[in-house]
């Protein structure tokens, strides 16, 4: 498919667009990346202060607005304030990139944090997308972007509950494409591999295999809108995805995750 040049993309997604997890690594990348492209941007996460400096580099651009949202996803309050901040805008864009990730021993891990991935990584996703995308379908355009993961391919020992969450936002992903690009409404799923964030440099003792910069991350998902329900970034981590998906023994495939997964601190990102 042609690649969409920027009055196209802002045409087709913009004006406004609405980054989850914005104030760092992977949203920080959308965010630039959108303002690029020529559509406004609605910054969300849960501390200001990156978000203030994030929208100062984005407005220096001069061409393209910014406002900030400081809310915690993982509330109802938090998906409150989002609603409030772009009553008066046309979005037409959500990137749903917020994300937590209880990382350890599954009986160990508190439960708080097990409930907290569920409701930052898959209720704020399902909130999000069921305020915005009736007035995409009505409009006859927009997108929807799903930040899923290759954890959520298979089991993943260390990782069950976030990686259970990835599995959820591929399959919703997959089901909200064919129902809505019929109505002009384009949804991707994004199976990342390990990306080169603040997050992981502070949960990771070593750099995997097919890591990526969050630019790259970020510009390929924008570019698969349209043209694809699931994106891997990456040749390695697309070859490591099928083999894990259509070579390995599924066993295989679940003990392969839990020895990638052992370098990992116990530690959370959002």
């Amino acid at each position: 498919m042609r690649a969409r040049s920027s009055a196209e993309f802002r045409v087709r997604y913009g004006p406004w667009a609405i980054v989850g997890g914005a104030s760092e690594g992977l949203g920080r990348a959308f965010a630039t990346e959108l303002a690029r492209r020529a559509v406004h941007v609605v910054l969300v996460a849960r501390r200001p202060g990156p978000l203030e400096a994030l929208a100062a580099d984005i407005t220096a651009i001069g061409t393209v607005k910014a406002r900030t949202v400081a809310a915690d996803l993982a509330t109802s309050a938090g998906h409150d304030a989002v609603a409030e901040a772009v009553a008066d805008l046309d979005v037409g864009l959500v990137v749903a990139n917020a994300a937590f990730s209880p990382i350890g021993s599954f009986v160990d891990t508190p439960l708080d944090d097990l409930l907290r991935a569920l409701d930052v990584n898959c209720r704020s996703a399902v909130r999000l997308a069921r305020s915005h995308l009736p007035l995409m379908q009505a409009r006859g355009s927009g997108g929807l972007v799903l930040m899923s993961s290759l954890a959520g391919l298979q089991g993943s020992p260390g990782l069950s509950t976030y990686a259970s969450t990835k599995a959820f936002l591929t399959t919703l992903a997959e089901g909200l494409w064919f129902e809505l690009r019929p109505l002009g409404v384009d949804v991707v799923g994004c199976c990342a591999g390990a990306v080169a964030t603040p997050g992981l440099a502070a949960a990771s003792t070593r750099r995997a295999p097919g890591t990526l910069p969050p630019e790259v991350v970020a510009r390929a998902t924008l570019d698969a809108l349209g043209s694809r329900c699931r994106l891997v970034p990456g040749s390695v981590n697309r070859v490591a995805a099928f083999a894990m998906v259509r070579v390995l023994p599924r066993r295989a495939a679940v003990a392969i995750m839990a020895k990638a997964s052992s370098g990992l601190a116990r530690a959370g990102w959002a």
